[in-house]
């Protein structure tokens, strides 16, 4: 088969691409980066150099595919972050729509059910919603929890205040995932045939904030490592102290409150995965151990 994934060489995007070359198949790798070319077609796929803005770009690069894995990639400058996402997905849709592919794996979140209230996933809910629009195309949603990765940005926090936390409460529900495990599941939903507009949520594991802290603390050498929740207006000060612009670090503090009033994991309790990702949160605290 013949795929095109967005992403570049992201932290799933490069392991999808690993297991569909693996598999036999030809893969195009759309990046914004030149310099990527040669690590790439290192990888054994095709490389396209373009914007993922640029719509005549997208089109030459999704005609003649089986299928495409379609994520929108960060934009930290972005003065509106869900204008950027939602933008970006109509262009994504526009793309789809001349190129006359089929089928489309894409890339949303838990959380994306809900149409406001959650800092930058609810650009992808726009997404989702465009893409409904989509005549005669077969689209696979994909609602990954909170990634592992995101506590790699605290190690900063630990190194230097000794603490873990955001603005919501240790005794906070996480549903947590990790990109390899993403990763699969996109791989597995590309080979296969599916109709129509379906969801499928993916985590590895279940936890709480203060499990969490506790998990990862014990890794570094540091078991009574605690979880402490922010106020809102700390946690924002926090996020633009370390260089976050504050449009993002705004859009993260509202995400951090659909996480604190529970509201962000209740469809993904209500639609849970038949099974979870295989790598566990006892797995992904040797990784922050290394990165710490």
């Amino acid at each position: 088969m013949n795929f095109t994934i967005t992403g570049s060489l992201g932290h799933i995007s490069k392991p999808l691409a690993e297991i569909l070359i693996a598999a036999g198949h030809q893969v195009t790798i759309i990046s914004s980066d030149a310099a990527k070319v040669k690590a790439i077609e290192e990888l054994g796929a095709t490389a396209a150099i373009g914007s993922v803005e640029d719509v005549t770009f997208l089109t030459e690069t999704f005609s003649g595919k089986d299928a495409i894995y379609t994520m929108v990639p960060p934009n930290f400058g972005a003065s509106n972050v869900r204008e950027f996402i939602s933008s970006t997905g109509k262009k994504y849709a526009e793309a789809i729509k001349a190129s006359g592919v089929k089928h489309v794996v894409n890339l949303s979140s838990i959380g994306a059910h809900l149409a406001s209230g959650t800092g930058p996933i609810a650009g992808l809910h726009d997404v989702e919603e465009i893409y409904s629009e989509l005549d005669g195309v077969a689209v696979k949603h994909l609602r990954p929890a909170y990634f592992y990765i995101n506590f790699l940005a605290n190690i900063d926090m630990i190194k230097h205040v000794g603490i873990l936390g955001s603005n919501y409460d240790g005794e906070t529900p996480f549903v947590l995932v990790h990109p390899n495990d993403i990763a699969a599941v996109a791989a597995e939903e590309l080979q296969q045939t599916f109709e129509g507009k379906s969801i499928r949520y993916i985590a590895s594991d279940e936890s709480t904030a203060a499990n969490v802290a506790s998990v990862l603390g014990a890794a570094i050498g540091k078991p009574e490592l605690p979880w402490v929740e922010f106020t809102d207006e700390d946690a924002l000060q926090g996020m633009v102290q370390a260089g976050l612009p504050e449009p993002m670090a705004k859009s993260y503090v509202e995400m951090g409150d659909a996480i604190r009033s529970r509201k962000l994991f209740v469809d993904y309790f209500n639609h849970k995965p038949s099974s979870l990702g295989t790598i566990k949160l006892e797995d992904f605290a040797k990784e922050f151990a290394k990165a710490f």
